[in-house]
């Protein structure tokens, strides 16, 4: 379990990153704003169910083994889902309605919390190799 763990955890760690650095500032990059906007503001959704999924997945597989990296994993599925269901239709909200100040404010949130997944993530990884 604990090699499994270790997988899914870093099948989050590099998809997290890669969407965030890679996928994201790429669209942005490629296509004209007016294309690359709601690519993305449609891509997010199905990213954020992507690190619920795998962050929860490492949480119960974690549980009985490590219970400090379970719960790093724990706190990334649920941050995410307020991160989902929260912020992402205010920040779309914020664009809507042109409030750019909003937007810029809910944005950083955004990546202050995406950035804290990919450091929790690296955190339990690193312990997971020790432990194996």
């Amino acid at each position: 379990m604990l090699e499994l763990a270790l997988l899914v955890t870093a099948l989050m760690f590099g998809g997290t990153t890669l969407y965030s650095f890679g996928f994201a500032a790429f669209v942005f990059t490629a296509l004209p704003a007016e294309t690359a906007g709601p690519l993305i503001r449609r891509a997010f959704p199905y990213f954020y169910l992507f690190v619920l999924a795998t962050s929860a997945v490492a949480a119960i597989l974690l549980i009985g083994r490590d219970p400090i990296s379970s719960a790093f994993m724990g706190v990334i599925a649920v941050t995410t889902v307020f991160a989902r269901q929260v912020l992402m239709p205010a920040i779309n909200a914020a664009t809507d309605s042109g409030d750019k100040s909003r937007f810029k404010r809910l944005h950083t949130l955004s990546v202050v919390i995406t950035l804290a997944h990919i450091c929790c993530a690296a955190f339990v990884i690193i312990r997971l190799a020790g432990q194996s």
